[in-house]
């Protein structure tokens, strides 16, 4: 029994809400790589070079990254040389498992937020602007005022017109405490929250940061500021950076990712707008590309469709129709 037979009898039986949440997150990618993979295999019955050729091309346009396919296009043939695979129907289990195999790579997938043993755990949001950070920001206020946290969200964008309103409309909207400022210098707004974070015992603050990514220098300087401000308060934090993509903008997704990376240390991505996208492989090509876990994903527009990234979920989500 291959990987996906063993997800797929596992969500037979507990039928989560996650795992529909997924399954209906991935629709449109599923209906378009599916159903090419569906097409690939009647038009080639045996294995070949020419097969390969045209299911590289798929996994290209499905936005997985050229160097991510060009692997897995090689574990493939491997594969089908050691286990004497011959028909294209044999491949497509080997397909699916070498998709979950690439993607965790031997190392332990950790998809969930780093808490504090101690004290507030503060969690800082990076990102270019329209991406969806500050809702993504707010989502994640939802999901943790859900269980039972006590939560703070810290307006530090405090460049786009507009952010600090959003992000007090979130706190109404999920009944947590916003701090906010007139001063243009994220640095003090930062400070005055995460002292009343201490004194007043909150478990999670989630801080909103500026997205200008076209002036490297200048962001760099605001969140090297940042840190130091909250390492001064709490030791060892941030204890999470997250940067936050939109999957549909693709390969440009991939670029800003290694564009942050160079900038700050950055712990795990939120990946939003998934489901508005036919090229979900871009999930698998930050993995490889950038070795950065995706901790959430965006499978919706409600508050609660902000959900943890499960590997599992994501596999069966994309090939339940194969």
């Amino acid at each position: 029994m291959g990987l996906f037979d063993k997800f797929k009898n596992i969500f037979k039986k507990e039928e989560k809400e996650e795992v529909q949440a997924f399954d209906k997150g991935l629709e449109k990618t599923r209906k378009e790589f599916v159903n090419k993979i569906g097409l690939l295999n009647n038009k080639y019955k045996k294995v070949s070079n020419e097969y390969f050729d045209e299911l590289e091309e798929i996994l290209i346009m499905s936005d997985i990254g050229v160097n991510t396919v060009m692997n897995f296009i090689d574990r493939l043939k491997r594969r089908v040389k050691k286990e004497n695979i011959i028909n294209s129907e044999d491949l497509k289990e080997v397909i699916i498992d070498e998709m979950f195999i690439i993607y965790v790579n031997n190392d332990i997938v950790v998809n969930k937020i780093n808490y504090s043993e101690s004290g507030p755990t503060v969690i800082l949001f990076v990102g270019v602007n329209g991406v969806g950070k500050t809702t993504t920001i707010g989502k994640i206020a939802y999901k943790l005022k859900n269980e039972g946290k006590k939560v703070m969200m810290i307006a530090g964008d405090t460049f786009r017109a507009g952010a600090i309103e959003q992000l007090i409309e979130w706190g109404n909207r999920t009944d947590s405490k916003v701090i906010s400022s007139e001063s243009k210098d994220p640095s003090s707004v930062v400070y005055d929250g995460l002292k009343e974070a201490i004194d007043e015992s909150y478990d999670v603050v989630l801080i909103d940061t500026a997205g200008r990514l076209q002036n490297k220098v200048n962001l760099m300087n605001e969140l090297e500021k940042m840190n130091k401000v909250i390492g001064k308060f709490i030791p060892n934090a941030p204890h999470e950076t997250l940067l936050v993509i939109d999957a549909t903008t693709g390969q440009n997704g991939i670029s800003q990712a290694k564009s942050f990376k160079e900038i700050t240390n950055i712990t795990g991505i939120a990946l939003t707008k998934l489901d508005g996208t036919a090229k979900g492989g871009i999930v698998l090509a930050i993995k490889e590309d950038v070795n950065i876990p995706v901790k959430f994903v965006g499978l919706g527009e409600k508050e609660k469709d902000l959900r943890t990234f499960d590997i599992e979920k994501y596999i069966y989500g994309l090939f339940k129709d194969m």
